[in-house]
């Protein structure tokens, strides 16, 4: 038990990552997500290199363990090490490289700053889309409320049309059946 403590004090307070592709080794601190530090990793790759699809802890005879892209990195002990896999370690795995592009425009905010080093806002843009569902809903409501105007100030003309002609279908039903035979 003593021992178990001991080690957990002797450890860093960081993960390294050993990128497959390059050979270096990255330093991430305790508590990274999995995404961030595989986007970090593709950002310092050299051209040529295939970029890494995702980390996982490997130990020599034990099943590998795969990080998802919002796992926090984890030390399983001495002799586990995290390493990326490459498209040529894993020809499958593309979904992780599409969240770590992701990460990747997130992450640059370099194309947001001004001269001045703040940050801008940045600005979507509005497509004729979006401007024509507003124009409809516009007219809409517009027609909406016309027709509930409408209906409020003749509703007691037509309560009235529709009492008369009832009225009038009576008397002619009652004429119908009780004029005089000739």
């Amino acid at each position: 038990m003593v021992e178990g403590k001991e080690e957990n004090l002797s450890q860093p307070p960081f993960m390294e990552v050993c990128c497959t592709s390059s050979g270096k080794i990255r330093r991430f601190a305790a508590g990274t997500e999995a995404g961030f530090a595989l986007c970090v990793i593709n950002k310092k790759i050299e051209n040529g290199a295939s970029p890494a699809l995702y980390i996982e802890a490997c130990k020599e005879g034990e099943e590998p363990i795969t990080f998802g892209p919002n796992a926090t990195l984890v030390n399983y002990g001495k002799e586990w090490k995290l390493q990326t896999v490459t498209e040529r370690g894993f020809g499958e795995a593309k979904p992780m490289q599409q969240i770590s592009k992701r990460f990747s425009n997130t992450m640059n905010l370099s194309s947001a700053r001004s001269p001045n080093g703040t940050i801008r806002a940045s600005h979507a843009s509005i497509s004729f889309w979006y401007i024509g569902k507003i124009i409809f809903a516009f007219f809409h409501h517009l027609f909406a409320c016309r027709n509930a105007y409408f209906v409020s100030r003749k509703l007691p003309a037509l309560i009235f049309l529709c009492e008369l002609r009832f009225v009038i279908m009576y008397l002619f039903i009652y004429l119908w059946f009780n004029h005089p035979k000739e």
